[in-house]
């Protein structure tokens, strides 16, 4: 698969893990979740968190290739989902990671809103909440990780 392609997982991803979707990025890390983020925000989502767990990493003397998180959400969306079925809060707001892998290749990972909801016992099929969910992670991060 060439650069920007969708992956469910990603090669050399330690323990395969469902539900997870990795697009390989045309990007380095650090252009990837910026174009990520510019993406949540031009859509009107509201950004919670970024979190860089290579400068933390960094800061306590370890090495860690790049490995950055984006926490991230919309209440509109979210929130019909909890009225559902609160336990899904645990997985709300949505997460997206950024990272390297030894290889030096930039992925984009995230869990599909679909899994979600199915691992939370809920109808994900037909949901029109969880279908706009997966459009718009697919859409954002389409436009972070493909050529311009």
């Amino acid at each position: 698969m060439g650069l920007g392609s969708m992956r469910r997982n990603a090669p050399g991803h330690q323990a395969m893990t469902p539900g997870l979707i990795s697009i390989e990025s045309h990007y380095g890390p650090e252009e990837t979740m910026n174009r990520f983020e510019a993406e949540v925000r031009a859509r009107g989502m509201t950004v919670f968190a970024h979190v860089d767990h290579a400068a933390g990493a960094a800061a306590v003397g370890l090495a860690l290739r790049p490995t950055e998180l984006l926490i991230f959400g919309n209440a509109r969306a979210g929130t019909p989902l909890m009225q559902a079925n609160q336990m899904i809060g645990i997985d709300l707001p949505l997460r997206t990671l950024v990272w390297q892998d030894a290889s030096g290749i930039t992925w984009l990972s995230y869990s599909d809103p679909a899994f979600l909801a199915a691992h939370h016992g809920m109808e994900a099929n037909d949901n029109p909440t969880v279908n706009a969910m997966a459009a718009a992670l697919k859409a954002i991060a389409g436009k972070a990780t493909a050529p311009s």
